[in-house]
């Protein structure tokens, strides 16, 4: 019996990583455009980062880390979310130091044990960004802005912005007894996850996955009732300003994310899908970098599952070719001489490895999307020309064998 891919991981190859750089790229001459600079994290941290950052409360360290002691004696997580650690970065680099606001944006594989299903495995790759050092409603909605711009450019339709604010920490704990009075009277119907939450961390039970949960949440406090001037101000700004930009939303108490780091602004970009979901999640976290050491500094962020966009993107992307073919005819080593030589010019250029016949020669190079192709043979020595053949018109040029540059000019369409 073979070994294959643990459940949960996928290989990703052919049409899938083609479609998978393409969106990539696309993503980061976006981020160009908005003037967030790339990061890369360790794919492990420390497993305390986590707890201190994410929540311990949470799905993700309750359930779903890959966590490990290793030959040091150091209890490592692989990274099931990106954003703890790009502020782990942003403080052992002393970015506070440089410009403000520091604007980050990652993409990286990601780890959570949990079961696989649709857009969804145990490695997965996200996308994110992040912002420091502002703490205007500007920055926000830039952020919501760079998740709308995406799929704007990736052709994506049938998606919904919805907002949400949970105002500051004197709001949220002004709601949590609210909300705590609320769930008092729920007891006897709650799940066991969400009667187990009810103290620790009630805002998280409005995020139980239950349906029979979520509907007792229908006459539940929102969060909107409990803001304070400064946060409600903040959120009206927020509107305004997406307003201004042209960008639709839908104001959304129901939006509370996952992790137990946000304040003030939370988003989702929800697929009108059932099965997708959440495409796009984040929000404002202003005591995340103080929460892992640092000095209070205001920063907003968002993630998304690569995995998902990749399933809603509607995209043809033309199969790969080759400028040229250069089969042989009994003189294999001049016709790889050329091929390198052609190479080294920056031509697409390839041969053949299986000691094909001219005929299954000429086949390969169809196959493989060539422009050109040409058979070097003892007569081709001799003349020192070549008879190359467009393959998609059919016409035939000579060309001279001993002239790379002569062959360049012909595939680069150039005048001899």
């Amino acid at each position: 019996m073979g070994i294959n891919a643990l459940k949960g991981t996928k290989d990703i190859f052919g049409e899938d990583i083609r479609k998978l750089l393409f969106l990539e790229s696309t993503i980061r001459n976006l981020c160009v455009d908005f003037g967030f600079n790339e990061i890369r994290t360790p794919i492990f941290e420390l497993t305390h980062l986590f707890q201190r950052g994410v929540g311990d409360t949470t799905d993700i360290v309750q359930k779903e880390m890959y966590s490990f002691v290793d030959k040091g004696d150091n209890n490592i997580t692989l990274k099931p979310e990106s954003t703890a650690p790009v502020v782990r970065a942003y403080l052992e680099h002393s970015m506070a130091a440089d410009v403000q606001p520091t604007k980050l944006y990652y993409i990286s594989p990601t780890f959570r044990y949990e079961r696989p299903e649709a857009g969804r495995q145990r490695q997965f790759h996200q996308f994110g960004v992040e912002m420091f050092g502002s703490e205007s409603a500007s920055a926000d909605a830039e952020v919501i802005s760079v998740g709308y711009t995406l799929l704007n450019r990736l052709g994506v339709g049938n998606v919904a912005l919805h907002i949400n604010s949970l105002g500051c920490s004197d709001c949220r704990a002004k709601y949590n007894e609210q909300l705590k009075a609320f769930l008092e009277t729920k007891t006897d119907s709650l799940c066991t996850l969400c009667n187990e939450r009810r103290e620790k961390n009630p805002l998280r039970v409005l995020d139980c996955k239950n349906e029979n949960c979520q509907v007792l949440f229908n006459d539940a406090p929102t969060t909107l009732d409990v803001l304070d001037e400064q946060c409600s101000t903040h959120f009206e700004t927020l509107k305004a300003l997406l307003t201004a930009m042209e960008i639709p939303f839908v104001v959304d108490p129901t939006i509370v994310r996952g992790l137990d780091y946000y304040t003030k602004t939370v988003f989702e970009f929800i697929s009108t899908d059932i099965s997708l979901g959440t495409i796009c999640g984040g929000g404002r976290y202003d005591k995340l970098v103080e929460e892992i050491g640092g000095k209070p500094t205001p920063a907003v962020g968002f993630g998304a599952g690569i995995e998902r966009f990749l399933m809603i993107c509607n995209y043809d992307l033309p199969q790969p070719t080759r400028d040229i073919f250069i089969g042989y005819r009994g003189c294999m080593v001049e016709a790889f001489k050329l091929v390198n030589k052609l190479r080294q010019a920056g031509i697409g250029a390839d041969s053949d490895h299986l000691a094909r016949s001219v005929k299954a020669q000429m086949k390969y190079a169809y196959k493989l999307g060539s422009k050109y192709a040409g058979i070097i043979g003892e007569s081709e020595l001799e003349s020192g020309e070549l008879l190359l053949k467009d393959l998609q018109t059919g016409e035939q040029y000579k060309v001279s064998l001993n002239d790379v540059d002569d062959i360049c000019r012909l595939i680069k369409k150039e005048s001899p």
